[in-house]
């Protein structure tokens, strides 16, 4: 399979700097997105640093991770714990190396990130999370999240202390449970799932997705059409209901 891949970032309508970071790289099917804690001092740096040191990780783990895929190619789907593990471990470390930099810099003190990412391996889609940025399969009309929102609210909503529809007027729905680089250690989700030709992937921050008032507008935005276009129409999406954070929105297109 092929990949294609557009991504587009916006600074909003509100806010004075883009927090938001993000790498794609279609030859070796990788794609990260960032949101730089608002509220924390450079979250702009730690978006950045953390984007970098995980794509430093996985391309360093190149042989490794291309010997993984033969084996999963071969049949041998018990390696698709170790795929995992992998990108969980490359997430950690960037965790640990945007804490110690703000550690070293009384300026950076506080500062983190979310970090979504996805590497394609054959035939599978690997997803690794922090925070509240999410990564999406879009096929045809069909939506599927792989990630789950670490915030307060989605915790609540989770474990029986609000309902869904309390939860869509609470207040506080950008407090997030984890984040890279607040501590030195972080809790990293994994995933992975099919992916055939004519599927797209979205990775977005949550100033795009917060937006969203069902998973048929991903649908809508994502399911086919150019790419640029898509791209373009989720930043003015979220731009034309209020902008009110840094948006970014990167699509990738498995082709033929």
């Amino acid at each position: 399979m092929k990949l294609r891949s557009v991504a587009r970032t916006d600074v909003g309508r509100k806010r004075q700097i883009n927090e938001d970071a993000f790498f794609r790289d279609d030859d070796r099917a990788f794609y990260v997105v960032a949101d730089g804690v608002g509220g924390h001092n450079k979250g702009e740096i730690a978006s950045r640093e953390a984007v970098d040191q995980l794509r430093g990780w996985v391309f360093g783990a190149r042989d490794e991770l291309d010997k993984l895929v033969d084996r999963v190619l071969d049949g041998d789907h018990e390696c698709v714990w170790e795929i995992r593990r992998l990108l969980e471990a490359g997430v950690k470390s960037a965790c640990y190396m945007v804490f110690g930099m703000a550690e070293l810099d009384p300026e950076k003190k506080g500062m983190s990130t979310t970090l979504s990412a996805c590497l394609v391996c054959a035939n599978l889609a690997f997803a690794v999370h922090v925070g509240d940025s999410r990564v999406y399969r879009v096929r045809r009309n069909s939506v599927l999240q792989l990630t789950e929102d670490h915030t307060l609210i989605n915790y609540k909503v989770k474990h029986g202390m609000m309902t869904k529809q309390e939860a869509e007027k609470a207040q506080g729905k950008n407090v997030i449970t984890r984040a890279v680089g607040h501590k030195d250690y972080v809790q990293v989700d994994t995933a992975d799932i099919d992916i055939t030709v004519g599927d797209r992937l979205l990775l977005c921050s949550d100033g795009l997705h917060g937006y969203f008032t069902a998973d048929k507008e991903v649908a809508d935005l994502c399911g086919d059409g150019d790419l640029e276009e898509c791209a373009e129409a989720a930043i003015a999406l979220a731009n034309q209901r209020g902008g009110k954070d840094n948006i970014t929105a990167l699509v990738v297109e498995v082709e033929a």
